[in-house]
């Protein structure tokens, strides 16, 4: 199961939970369960630290004081992301292409086999 922390109690919660089961706090869009909702700090907005603020693509009725996004995305996170080399290169690869390492081995089986019969 994987966990969450609610922005308002600090309780960890279920990732998938729509409200905190402590304080009812929405944790997730209302009506689309799967989408997270992002919360402003008191008194500050969401729009200042968004990407989509930074780069002019934001068409957000609220812009710029949103203090409740579903399509939030941190600039300083994203600028991070881009800037630090992924640790582990050779997982992400396979993440990216199992499904062409799936025919590969099948490739590999059936030749293996096609010997055996020889």
């Amino acid at each position: 199961m994987a966990t969450a922390t609610c922005p308002r109690c600090r309780q960890t919660v279920d990732s998938q939970a729509v409200n905190c089961p402590y304080c009812r706090t929405q944790l997730k869009a209302y009506g689309h369960p799967g989408i997270p909702l992002h919360r402003a700090a008191k008194g500050e907005y969401l729009c200042k630290s968004c990407t989509y603020e930074a780069d002019d693509s934001c068409n957000f009725p609220q812009r710029p004081y949103a203090t409740e996004c579903t399509l939030y995305e941190n600039l300083a996170k994203r600028q991070l992301e881009r800037q630090a080399p992924s640790e582990n290169n050779f997982s992400n690869w396979v993440k990216r292409n199992q499904a062409l390492l799936l025919l590969l081995g099948l490739l590999l089986i059936c030749f293996l086999i096609t010997l055996a019969k020889r």
